[in-house]
């Protein structure tokens, strides 16, 4: 395990996490990019920004919290366990449900919305006679009905 400039107990609390939930240094890929955002000319010199990822499950975090790399690599891994941890608590199938959910609502409201604006259940890119497809001979010759 590697040394961080972080206290002892939150040393060994992220540790104890690490091993409850099964997750192993060698199944991180860690990877490292330039941070953006504001910090002027030292940001774009330096790569302080982290990519953690965990290799069985495929999740990825990315971390730019702190000016400093081996700090960012510590939250990296306390948020990839967060992570991790809702993966394996079912709370992400929910959210997803959750989310699938919502889209339908909007999705229904939308349809109500247009039907009200163009009639009832009235398809608006075709009107009249053309809709319930009542089409005559006498309309294919030219002669146009009054009224």
């Amino acid at each position: 395990m590697l040394i961080f400039p972080v206290t002892p107990a939150k040393q060994k609390e992220l540790q104890e996490r690490m091993k409850n939930l099964g997750v192993s240094e060698e199944d991180l890929e860690e990877g490292f990019i330039r941070a953006s955002g504001q910090g002027g000319q030292k940001v774009n010199k330096s790569s302080s920004c982290v990519y953690l990822c965990h290799k069985p499950t495929g999740l990825g975090v990315k971390c730019q919290q702190g000016r400093s790399q081996i700090l960012n690599r510590f939250y990296a891994r306390r948020r990839l366990l967060d992570e991790i941890e809702r993966l394996q608590g079912g709370i992400i199938e929910a959210e997803q449900k959750q989310i699938q959910r919502i889209r339908r609502q909007k999705q229904k409201r939308k349809r109500r919305a247009r039907e009200k604006r163009w009639g009832e259940k009235e398809d608006f890119r075709i009107s009249g006679s053309l809709q319930t497809g009542q089409i005559g001979p006498s309309l294919w010759d030219g002669d146009i009905p009054e009224g």
